[in-house]
């Protein structure tokens, strides 16, 4: 079994020097110490040190860390990358936090990370819905931008046109980037409207008729 070790500061100007000691400390050894330094918005998996960690670990294995909290971004993040390397078979320990799931005290505070990092997401998931209902009480649509009329009516010409010359309904409507469903609806909606430039219901449908 090894004791692997992380450290992680947010910019180069932080010094992780007071962890570093920490894992020493604790048994150690320097060469199995990985590191990093980058902002906490980056999930822990998306770090260079961490995934040279993860690459190196072993089940059977133990990390240990000056403090839980270098682990992630948010108590989320926390939970995944610990889930993670439980998955892998290695332990964690957490110095400061006393955090470690060899003991009942560990275990029990890893249960509490765990609700947690629930509550956590169910408040981000209530802030969402929030925010989207919100913005549709003030006007904001969701969802794909509508299409200028004039664009579809464009395309729609262009497949009548193709189709003269021979091409079948879905070769047409490849050449105006739509596929043969969208085609399809697009002539229908057209249909239960007034004339397309001149063309009639019956030269629309036309348009799809194999």
């Amino acid at each position: 079994m090894r004791m692997l070790g992380y450290t992680r500061v947010s910019t180069a100007a932080q010094d992780a020097q007071l962890q570093l000691v920490s894992l020493l400390s604790a048994g150690v050894q320097r060469r199995d110490v990985f590191a990093d330094v980058t902002s906490g918005s980056r999930a822990a998996v998306d770090r260079p040190g961490m995934k040279k960690l993860l690459d190196y670990a072993e089940a059977g294995d133990t990390l240990v860390v000056w403090r839980v909290d270098r682990l992630g971004r948010s108590l989320i993040d926390v939970l995944n990358t610990v889930n993670l390397l439980q998955g892998r078979g290695v332990a964690l320990r957490s110095l400061s936090d006393g955090i470690d799931p060899a003991t009942s005290t560990g275990r029990l505070m890893l249960n509490m990370l765990a609700t947690l990092a629930d509550y956590e997401r169910e408040l981000i998931t209530e802030r969402v819905n929030a925010g989207i209902a919100a913005a549709k009480a003030n006007g904001t649509r969701f969802g794909r931008p509508a299409v200028d009329p004039s664009v579809i009516a464009g395309k729609l010409e262009i497949v009548q046109q193709e189709r003269a010359k021979g091409r079948t309904a879905e070769e047409a409507a490849q050449l105006v980037g739509w596929s043969r469903a969208t085609l399809y609806r697009h002539q229908q909606a057209a249909t239960g409207k007034a004339t397309f430039r001149g063309v009639g219901p019956s030269h629309l449908r036309d348009l799809g008729a194999q």
